[in-house]
């Protein structure tokens, strides 16, 4: 890697908030209003899961810099078998992932055009969405790494904006029903902790792209922790913002709630026009850097002989640009299954939902994997450490129990674990024929 093109503290930082803030916290208000403000308790909660994990993956990253992230860890911990699940299960999150961004990306391009949402076109736009960031990442990291820094300040700065300026426009009677989706306290805080995890998922990308990051000793670690912090001050600020300015009732009917609640604050239609604006650049910038990541889990298991060595063939430009097209294929597809039943806001969430499903795999491996080296540790950081990981882990799990269409038909209200176990079981051929073609050859 040549130092000049490889990220730095800086870049690494932008690179983690950039993963983080894509569109999910922008439509995030129309997902929540189901559950109504009680989800501020939800982000609340996740914040505290998401400095875990971030925590979590600076100190596994102090361990082990190893390219490939949470599949790293749980490869050298549990072998090659359990390598390949949170490789398989991680890479459906970054594609996936990509085509709930694209969706929420669209919901806020509509503001301009395609206004009646017809179906035809928003998957048109969809799938714009998602090739655009695809062509960025093929023409080198130098260019991905530019557009990410630029992307980046951008969106930071749009819901700083909201989590300052917002914040003198709540109504406190907006705040209330407090819990309007008929389920109890405790279901609808973690229905809600469910959604608002897809728009922290990011936190670990600066490890999984190791070999990209300059110094990653040192600027792995810090630069998880710094994001994540930075992002989490910005969320839980502007996320209170929107749910006092705009009612519950609108934010569930909403296509573009930041839009809509900068409307509100100044009058007229010119601000949201704005906030749009600034939301589809960040969608860009957060596409922009998970087609990287899309690539770069596969290209690290190819290289360990777990995924197909097309994976681990880099372009003239040094890109792994076979990782790239084919996972941006497969979120065009999985973009084109949700819409045929759904519209645009329902899959979004379905997206959200499967994607959070199979980031707490890894996640949750991680944590264990962790676990199980601390057992053998010594030293000031074991008890921090080990506390981080239990955390981690009780979240991991919790995200998974509550990943669940809620007030849908069954099977829109399953939809979420249907399509999770679908692509997962998809990988069982995959990793067979690895272990066939390993035998054949003698590696691993």
């Amino acid at each position: 890697m040549n130092d000049r093109t490889g990220f730095g503290l800086g870049a690494a930082v932008a690179l983690i908030m950039g993963s983080i803030i894509g569109v999910g916290i922008f439509n995030l208000p129309t997902s929540l209003a189901a559950f109504g403000p009680i989800s501020l308790v939800s982000m609340a909660l996740t914040t505290v899961g998401a400095l875990a994990l971030a925590l979590l993956f600076a100190a596994l990253s102090r361990r082990m810099p190893a390219d490939g992230g949470p599949y790293a860890y749980a490869r050298a911990a549990f072998g090659d078998g359990v390598g390949f699940l949170n490789a398989w299960s991680y890479w459906i999150t970054a594609w996936a992932g990509n085509a709930a961004i694209a969706v929420g990306w669209v919901l806020y391009v509509e503001v301009f055009v395609n206004t009646g949402h017809h179906r035809f076109f928003s998957v048109l736009l969809v799938l714009l969405g998602l090739w655009l960031p695809a062509l960025v990442n093929l023409s080198g990291v130098r260019t991905m790494k530019a557009v990410q820094v630029w992307t980046t300040a951008l969106k930071f700065a749009a819901l700083a904006f909201m989590a300052t300026v917002g914040l003198f426009f709540v109504e406190p009677a907006n705040l209330t029903p407090w819990n309007v989706s008929g389920e109890s306290t405790v279901t609808a805080i973690g229905g809600g902790m469910a959604i608002a995890l897809f728009s922290y998922l990011g936190v670990e990308v600066a490890s999984v792209a190791a070999a990209k990051v300059r110094d990653p000793d040192r600027n792995i670690g810090r630069a998880t922790v710094l994001g994540t912090l930075a992002t989490a001050v910005v969320y839980l600020l502007s996320l209170t913002a929107v749910f006092g300015i705009v009612p519950t009732a609108e934010l569930a009917d909403s296509t573009a709630p930041y839009a809509d609640a900068v409307d509100a604050m100044v009058g007229g239609t010119w601000a949201g026009a704005a906030m749009s604006v600034v939301v589809i650049v960040s969608g860009l910038g957060a596409l922009n850097a998970w087609t990287m990541i899309c690539a770069e889990m596969p290209l690290a298991a190819a290289r360990d002989g777990l995924f197909p060595q097309r994976f681990a063939t880099l372009s003239r430009r040094g890109v792994p640009a076979y990782g790239v097209v084919s996972s941006t294929v497969l979120a065009s597809v999985a973009v084109l299954v949700n819409y045929l039943g759904s519209g645009g806001t329902t899959v979004f969430t379905t997206l959200v939902l499967m994607t959070g499903i199979t980031a707490a795999i890894p996640y949750g491996f991680s944590a264990v994997a962790q676990l199980a080296r601390l057992r053998s540790a010594s030293g000031p950081r074991v008890v921090r450490d080990t506390v981080v990981a239990v955390v981690s882990l009780v979240f991991a799990v919790l995200f998974v129990w509550y990943s669940r269409n809620t007030g849908q038909r069954p099977l829109v209200y399953w939809a979420p674990f249907l399509m999770a176990g679908a692509a997962l079981l998809l990988g069982v051929p995959v990793y067979r024929a690895q272990r066939r073609r390993s035998a054949v050859t003698g590696r691993g």
